[in-house]
């Protein structure tokens, strides 16, 4: 299950799974199709591997764990954020499964000693999943020193519109309040 923040991940990934013989699913980020992109020149060459989360933004302070199109919001957050001294270190999954076979986001965890899971599913989706991951089967628990945050969309199906994003998705000013807390 593969969750790229653009096109351009997705082209990664639909190379990589071209030169495998596994099944996949590669869920688009349909806000991806209105934003503009650099086109790689060897955009039918190169490859994302899959299970290796990537480090967007590093920080020293509270790492954030997203994927898909929350990464944008959860960037912008983390630059507002760094405007009154908070260094997050921003980690995108890119693949659920497999999930962080390399534990890059324990080894996050371990210089940050706090952790977010943010993205637009329900309470108890993808962001418990991952938490579970990170915690229990990584031992990411041992390393914190605040307990743990989810920041997920509210607990109903969202209306069509940017109106309903607005208010059932995480906003870049959800994840700025609720880090802020932790």
């Amino acid at each position: 299950v593969l969750v790229p923040r653009n096109l351009t991940q997705a082209a990664g990934f639909y190379n990589t799974l071209m030169a495998a013989d596994d099944p996949a699913i590669v869920i688009e980020s349909l806000n991806g199709y209105r934003l503009k992109e650099k086109m790689p020149e060897n955009i039918g060459d190169f490859k994302v591997p899959l299970g290796t989360p990537e480090i967007l933004r590093e920080g020293s302070d509270v790492t954030l764990v997203t994927y898909g199109s929350m990464c944008r919001i959860v960037m912008e957050a983390a630059q507002q954020l760094s405007e009154i001294g908070i260094k997050a270190e921003v980690v995108d999954v890119q693949t659920l499964l497999p999930f962080d076979k390399h534990q890059i986001i324990l080894e996050s965890v371990k210089k940050t000693n706090r952790v977010a899971f943010i993205d637009e599913d329900v309470p108890g989706g993808a962001s418990a999943f991952m938490m579970q991951n990170v915690l229990e089967r990584d031992g990411g628990y041992f390393h914190l020193d605040s307990k743990p945050i989810t920041i997920t969309a509210q607990e109903h199906r969202p209306a069509y519109g940017t109106d309903g994003d607005y208010f059932s998705k995480p906003s870049v000013e959800d994840v700025y309040e609720r880090v802020y807390q932790v």
